[in-house]
């Protein structure tokens, strides 16, 4: 007789559930999600990669004030026949990111590519990295 194994989907990631109940869930909020992103750091800049499925770009708003990178926008909901199941969210959304002191907010690039916002959001020259190079001598030179 063989026995059958069955894992369930709940226990092999108790708090998943919870994890996306609470993650769009906001007081002030009455509808709408919360889209998730990434923020990446290189030597030059921040990278911060926002995922917006079926989000069309003219629907998305970046705006800067007061060191504070404000990403927000609206996905419609589909209203082609009778929903026998819908998990996709949509409504409005909003997230905010606090930026570093010096950041010239002038130089922020934002491309929108297969549903992913991608911010490019320079360093200011002073954290920057300093590199040090090695020469033949004992003179080493700093460059920046």
């Amino acid at each position: 007789m063989a026995m059958q194994s069955y894992r369930d989907p709940l226990l092999a990631a108790p708090f998943r559930m919870m994890d996306e109940l609470l993650r769009g869930w906001s007081p002030n909020q009455t509808g709408g999600f919360t889209p998730m992103l990434d923020v990446r750091e290189t030597d030059e800049e921040y990278l911060v990669l926002v995922d917006l499925p079926g989000v069309n770009s003219d629907e998305v708003t970046i705006e800067v004030s007061d060191q504070v990178l404000s990403i927000s926008g609206s996905r419609a909901p589909v209203e082609t026949g009778e929903a026998q199941l819908s998990e996709r969210p949509h409504g409005s959304f909003a997230r905010t990111l606090t930026l570093p002191q010096g950041v010239d907010e002038e130089k922020i690039v934002a491309n929108y590519s297969d549903g992913v916002l991608e911010l490019h959001v320079p360093k200011p020259a002073e954290q920057r990295p300093k590199k040090i190079t090695i020469g033949n001598g004992t003179q080493k030179a700093i460059t920046s």
